[in-house]
């Protein structure tokens, strides 16, 4: 069974979007490109907002991009 990745999302409004999810709060600016982890990815409140297209899917995350996100939250 594979491991589950992350994404990256983008905010694909012309305006700010704030996503409050369970482990931290999101704020990105039109445009905006962002990793959230492969548990966040599950999360009720970010399904919402790929569902009404406020942020898109990019592409699952490399590697070592979750690596750099893993070193950066000290986890």
């Amino acid at each position: 069974m594979a491991n589950r990745r992350g994404m990256l999302i983008k905010n694909v409004s012309e305006r700010p979007v704030e996503i409050r999810m369970d482990s931290r709060k999101l704020r990105l600016a039109a445009g905006e490109i962002r990793l959230v982890t492969a548990a966040e990815v599950r999360d009720e409140v970010l399904r919402q907002h790929l569902q009404v297209r406020s942020v898109a899917i990019v592409r699952p995350t490399t590697e070592e991009e979750e690596a750099a996100h893993e070193a950066e939250a000290g986890t």
